[in-house]
């Protein structure tokens, strides 16, 4: 006749118990360990297997295994399974090893036609070359163990991050002086909002870039609106017709927010000059105008540094973002706003009628103009 079940004695600590009540409630944890943190803790206010495994909803065996490998093991060192006995591994570390520095190797360098690994041709490889290496254990290497392999050491052959090179050894330097126009813009608002009056107009700083490259797309059926209960969104035939392309030239003044733009077919020294000369129309004479910009080849061609020639000194300044440093440029803020609400799924019938809704929207930003503002490491400008 079986004996009665001895109900163990299980302690915990005030820091066990706050953590195991952590787990219990937990929505990110794994299942299992959410249970098994609710049977201590049940356990621990009725040490009755039976009576657990009702609350808890499993079989009062479960519960005593679980509350076992707490008394031995710690309380959380039973939220998890226990090693279990098995094959030992047969691939040594000096082949995983191999394995991996195969895979920090591009498959065009051992004269595959494929630029980076995949894992099936991966696996298939060091099965075909592993023996020849000394590494009889990888001859039957299945395609699973590879990526468990590459897994354990987070390698990703298949993929690729891309980054961007600093090219610029003035970098830092130039990035100072862009941010030290910006400190000059904060200085000017903050002078002019101790004073209670506008920004005085002996200076305009004005961020400036072109957005090449925009499609005039047309329809080639109607768009159909949506309708309540059966669809809820417009829709719109695949096929669409290519009517060439625009650049839009823009500038927006960071101390009033006030947007100067142009739309052109083309972007070179004499649509960069036509800008300038929009610049200067739009201010009085004796205003300084300082302009952010990058190093566009139109920016500083021989036709524009002899239009520059022409003007008064001190009417136009120039300060560049270094190369691949475009992010500094506030303008680029603003075209992403333009191109999430305005360009983005736009069609027209032609080129025209695309720069004719580019320059709306430029009036319609003009009537709520807002004052962009840079911040991140203003405090560190030269």
């Amino acid at each position: 006749m079986a004996g009665w079940r001895q109900a163990l004695e299980l302690a915990l600590s005030d820091e066990e118990i706050a953590a195991l009540t952590t787990i219990s409630r937990s929505r990110t944890e794994p299942a299992s360990r959410v249970e098994r943190a609710r049977m201590l803790l049940s356990y621990r206010e009725n040490s009755s297997f039976f009576a657990v495994g009702r609350t808890v909803g499993v079989h009062h065996q479960t519960v005593q295994r679980c509350v076992e490998r707490a008394v031995a093991h710690g309380p959380m060192a039973a939220l998890d399974d226990l090693p279990r006995p098995g094959k030992q591994p047969t691939i040594t570390a000096e082949a995983k090893a191999w394995v991996v520095n195969l895979a920090c190797r591009k498959a065009k360098e051992l004269g595959y036609p494929h630029e980076l690994w995949t894992t099936r041709l991966l696996a298939r490889h060091v099965r075909e070359h592993a023996p020849a290496a000394g590494h009889i254990c990888l001859a039957e290497l299945a395609q699973g163990t590879l990526c468990n392999i590459l897994n354990e050491q987070e390698i990703k052959p298949h993929k690729v991050r891309y980054y961007l090179e600093r090219r610029d050894p003035q970098f830092k330097q130039k990035m100072a002086e862009v941010l030290c126009v910006y400190r000059e813009v904060k200085l000017i608002k903050e002078t002019a909002a101790a004073a209670k009056q506008k920004p005085s107009d002996a200076i305009a700083i004005v961020s400036y870039d072109e957005k090449p490259g925009i499609q005039a797309l047309a329809t080639t059926a109607p768009d159909l609106p949506p309708e309540p209960g059966r669809h809820a969104t417009f829709a719109r035939d695949h096929e669409y017709k290519r009517n060439g392309t625009v650049s839009l030239l823009a500038g927006i003044d960071l101390l009033t927010g006030q947007v100067h733009a142009l739309v052109k077919d083309r972007h070179r020294s004499r649509e960069f000059i036509e800008f300038l000369k929009l610049l200067d129309a739009a201010y009085p004479v004796h205003t300084a105008i300082k302009l952010i910009l990058d190093n566009h080849s139109a920016h500083i061609s021989k036709e524009t540094k002899t239009w520059l020639a022409e003007q008064p000194v001190g009417r136009f300044e120039f300060t560049f973002t270094p190369t691949h440093g475009s992010w500094l440029n506030l303008i680029e803020g603003f075209f992403s706003k333009l191109t999430r609400s305005v360009l983005r799924h736009i069609r027209v019938a032609s080129k025209e009628e695309l720069k004719a809704r580019i320059m709306a929207a430029m009036d319609e930003f003009n009537r709520h103009p807002v004052v962009h503002t840079w911040s991140y490491k203003l405090d560190r400008a030269a």
